[in-house]
């Protein structure tokens, strides 16, 4: 952290909503494919779930809302609910990589964009830079939340 305290506000932004991304998918690190995919609350919520959706938010907030391109053309859920549901496919190991990969597009996505430059794809209509990053950053630290417990839940379980 005390490499971005005297960097531009961008730099910070990013920083931070990389700490949380890295975080939220190291949070399935170590555990077995019936450990992450455990529901332990009555919503979808599993720790599998939560690293699936959240690279499902990537694509929202840095493909749709920056290309403007549809979630079909996208080939993400039209819903956030839809986007924890999890299929035979799904793996530890297969939904980091996915989540990686789409953190990688979404970094291409706004090197060149500053704050204030309005992403005109949003279902809200066109929002700054600066807005998405701190919405993004709210929900990656939300479900970094709901990762540490289910986590502690399941470690203390086995």
């Amino acid at each position: 952290m005390e490499s971005v305290i005297g960097s531009p506000a961008k730099d910070q932004f990013e920083w931070f909503i990389d700490e949380h991304r890295e975080a939220l998918r190291q949070c399935l690190d170590g555990l077995t494919e019936e450990q992450a995919r455990r529901s332990l609350v009555p919503s979808r919520t599993t720790l599998l779930g939560l690293v699936k959706h959240a690279t499902v938010v990537e694509k929202v907030w840095f493909d749709e809302a920056v290309t403007g391109r549809s979630r079909a053309e996208i080939g993400i859920p039209e819903t956030p609910d839809e986007s924890f549901i999890l299929t035979d496919d799904d793996t530890v190991e297969s939904i980091q990589r996915a989540h990686r990969e789409a953190c990688e597009d979404a970094r291409k996505a706004t090197a060149s964009l500053s704050l204030t430059d309005v992403l005109p794809g949003n279902r809200r209509g066109p929002l700054p830079l600066r807005f998405v990053y701190l919405h993004v950053l709210r929900e990656l630290a939300q479900h970094c939340g709901h990762a540490d417990i289910l986590r502690e839940q399941i470690l203390a379980s086995d």
